[in-house]
């Protein structure tokens, strides 16, 4: 991909951007968008997770690339989704309490999109049920199997069968598929990755043939997360929802280096204070970026690699920048955070970048719990 004389990240207006900002480069979002389908053989395979960049420009640009299918976890992220069209939409998570009055009340609003939901429980799965039943609805749901994450799931084998049959017992819902969500899998090696995938994938399998034995259709298959998205796009039929690809972030990009997506979402941050002759302050606290890592796992900036962390509060970022440096108040720093997606969620806003300018802003509507419903 092609980028202007200099750096790809400087952007030439950014004495107008106030800091600290997250800043979304719109050209790299199209490119991964790209990339993301050229990794697989059926585009109709690809249910990317919105919960990355919660925006309703990267959904309208997702479908404009031809993928129709997406996965959240909020209900906020189904509305949003509801909004923009979207065919299909999995919620990937199990509703209960007033989020299974908000979910139907959500397939209400926007008939136009077909959107179903995980179950890992009788007791859940008759609660959608009755909900179903009352609204004039009819569910489709995914068992949600646990294969080593051990978060929400029920393990593949006989106890998952079951849940799977009582959904033809039960009026309002129907099970379609199976959702399997791999996220402990996260090692370097590739083939590292791809071997714990097959790992437990037969189990799955196992599942799905017994049940097309007992006279089921054959349950739909979603699983993997962007780390493990290169071993489950090479198997067929099988749909798969990566959601960090759209905008990639540091750890990703050092971890998995066989993905070619670009960074695509930076924060920055301007020089705030000059506590001594060797640190530096800036305006970027855990407020601003995803403080959940170590202090040097947090954000690199990339026309600084050399700075070192010391401390971070709410508001501030203090680096070792060393006797002699040169560094100034105001100076402006580009950072790469190391995990992007509770980043994105720091702020109600995104300034887009083209050509080295400022071209507008992207609103994180789905940051909010609630939007309308």
């Amino acid at each position: 991909m092609e980028t202007p004389a200099g750096n790809w990240f400087d952007v030439r207006d950014a004495d107008a951007i106030d800091t600290p900002a997250l800043i979304v480069y719109t050209d790299r979002v199209k490119h991964n968008l790209e990339v993301l389908k050229s990794m697989i053989d059926d585009v109709g395979r690809l249910r990317p997770h919105v919960k990355t960049h919660k925006c309703r420009e990267a959904i309208l640009l997702t479908i404009a690339a031809g993928i129709h299918k997406f996965k959240c976890a909020t209900i906020a992220e189904a509305e949003l989704l509801g909004q923009c069209g979207a065919k299909d939409v999995l919620f990937a998570y199990q509703p209960t309490g007033p989020k299974l009055a908000r979910f139907i009340k959500i397939i209400q609003t926007f008939p136009q999109t077909t959107f179903s939901s995980l179950v890992d429980n009788f007791a859940s799965v008759t609660q959608l049920s009755d909900a179903a039943v009352k609204a004039e609805l009819q569910i489709s749901v995914y068992v949600d199997l646990n294969v080593g994450m051990n978060r929400t799931g029920i393990a593949p084998g006989e106890a998952a069968s079951r849940l799977y049959s009582a959904c033809a017992l039960l009026p309002g819902v129907c099970a379609v598929g199976f959702h399997v969500y791999d996220g402990h899998i996260h090692d370097a090696d590739l083939q590292t990755r791809i071997n714990r995938c097959n790992a437990y994938f037969g189990d799955v399998e196992k599942l799905q043939t017994e049940l097309v034995q007992k006279g089921f259709p054959e349950p739909v298959i979603v699983a993997s997360g962007t780390p493990t998205f290169p071993a489950h796009a090479k198997r067929a039929n099988v749909e798969c929802s990566p959601g960090t690809f759209i905008y990639w972030d540091k750890g990703y990009q050092d971890a998995f280096t066989e993905q070619p997506f670009l960074t695509a979402a930076l924060v920055i941050t301007r020089v705030v204070s000059l506590p001594d002759t060797t640190k530096i302050c800036l305006d970027v606290g855990h407020k601003s970026v995803a403080a959940e890592n170590a202090l040097n796992k947090r954000i690199c900036f990339l026309n600084a690699p050399e700075l070192t962390p010391v401390g971070q509060s709410e508001e501030h970022l203090v680096m070792e920048a060393g006797e002699g440096h040169t560094y100034k108040i105001g100076d402006l720093l580009y950072g790469l955070p190391y995990h992007i997606c509770p980043t994105v969620a720091l702020y109600e806003r995104a300034i887009t970048i083209e050509n080295k300018k400022i071209n507008g802003e992207w609103l994180t509507t789905a940051r909010d719990r609630r939007i309308n419903i």
